[in-house]
């Protein structure tokens, strides 16, 4: 059950040619390059090499052209479960925080212009402390984060055996077994005798 991450390489490639070749990990406290931007990419995306246009574009998911608040939320992983006992006024805090530096016409997003601008004159994305933005789905932080690190395009299912392959999976067996049963409800017959009176329609 290997994940395909043929888009994220697609997008890989066309930023950058040179690759980390020391994965990160979620169990990683520390920012060893001292800018948040590099971490993260280094981190997040296991790319070395970019610049100021090809951050931007990778991090602006709708292809709008601005960065909206839900995406510099989702940038700095904030939803993610890493920072799961963040105060919700913290996160709020944060995307403020972000958008007071770089959101040049107060429009409440973040233009292409806007970030450029900024980068030139030496603004840079703040580092909260809250880790190097984990924004991928379970399918991408796993393989990313765990996957690539400890196994590879060789491994067996039986090499599978690291606390993270068993709760990943574990996840799998339960989202198969949620369909399943959603499958089965929506093929029983409603029988109008056990539906209670309140909820029937009126005649």
């Amino acid at each position: 059950m290997l994940v395909n991450l043929i888009g994220f390489a697609t997008t890989w490639l066309a930023l950058s040619s040179t690759l980390v070749n020391a994965h990160g990990s979620h169990d990683s406290p520390q920012n060893p390059s001292g800018d948040w931007a590099t971490w993260h990419m280094q981190e997040e995306h296991h790319i070395d090499n970019f610049d100021a246009a090809s951050f931007f574009t990778l991090h602006d998911y709708d292809s709008s052209g601005a960065w909206t608040p839900e995406e510099i939320r989702r940038t700095y992983g904030l939803d993610d479960v890493s920072n799961s006992g963040l105060p919700e006024d913290r996160k709020q805090q944060v995307v403020q925080q972000v958008l007071s530096l770089f959101d040049r016409s107060n429009l409440g997003v973040i233009t292409r212009d806007d970030w450029m601008a900024a980068i030139a004159a030496g603004k840079r994305l703040p580092n909260f402390g809250l880790g190097p933005g984990h924004h991928g789905d379970n399918e991408y932080e796993y393989e990313i984060h765990h996957f690539e690190k400890f196994h590879g395009d060789d491994a067996k299912e039986e090499d599978l055996t690291h606390p993270e392959d068993i709760e990943h999976f574990r996840k799998h067996d339960a989202e198969e077994d949620a369909e399943i049963r959603l499958e089965q409800l929506e093929k029983m017959q409603i029988v109008e005798a056990n539906i209670p009176q309140k909820f029937r329609k009126q005649r």
